[in-house]
């Protein structure tokens, strides 16, 4: 009741409020004033852009620095970008898939004799298993390695190998055996690897 009261007294004091004048703008307006100013972006796949460094032209890492954007602009990624990301915005412009981001064959279980290959830039790869069909199973992450390439998912038993696609003077180190050795007490492990109770495993149920 009391507000009811004071909110005409209120007004009258402060007077009526206004809403902020705004410049009012036409849309038309807007648009040709957009149209008139030089417009920058990235190129359409397969179109040919200083931007757009073939595949076949990096190198090193030096290929793979941007140019920037022009003073007063926005930069894009591709502009920007520098490193793996540049290296694989440059691969889908161009319809390359540089880190194989398809998932995983889940059509067949994978043997030891014929495993499912993984294909990896680093040195070690981990894998997520979901059995065969996709989704059997929930999400067994398993780790392969230059030294350990194969691994077998303890759900369903799908073997896994992975096949190393990076540079090959690296400097790593040492030897990458793919053998399996057995030291005649039952147990097997790749060449310098410590045994783990995983190599206690019977090679039939590997």
């Amino acid at each position: 009741m009391f507000l009811r009261r004071a909110a005409p007294a209120l007004s009258k004091r402060t007077g009526a409020f206004r809403p902020a004048v705004v410049a009012r703008r036409g849309f038309a307006g807007s648009v040709r004033r957009f149209e008139e100013r030089p417009r920058e972006g990235n190129p359409k796949p397969g179109e040919k852009d200083k931007l757009l460094t073939p595949l076949s032209e990096i190198k090193d890492e030096h290929d793979l620095m941007p140019p920037g954007a022009a003073p007063g602009t926005i930069p894009t990624d591709l502009e920007q970008a520098t490193g793996l990301e540049r290296l694989e915005i440059l691969g889908k412009m161009q319809g390359v898939d540089v880190f194989d981001m398809r998932p995983l064959d889940a059509s067949r279980v994978g043997t030891l004799e014929d495993p499912i290959v993984v294909r990896s830039f680093g040195d070690e790869q981990y894998v997520g298993c979901t059995g065969c069909p996709a989704d059997s199973h929930n999400v067994i992450w398993l780790t392969c390695s230059r030294d350990r390439p194969i691994e077998r998912c303890p759900e369903c038993g799908s073997a896994y190998q992975m096949e190393y696609v990076g540079p090959q003077d690296d400097g790593h180190g040492h030897g990458h055996g793919h053998d399996i050795h057995d030291s005649g007490d039952g147990a097997h492990n790749y060449e310098g690897e410590p045994k783990t109770m995983a190599d206690f495993v019977k090679p039939e149920y590997r």
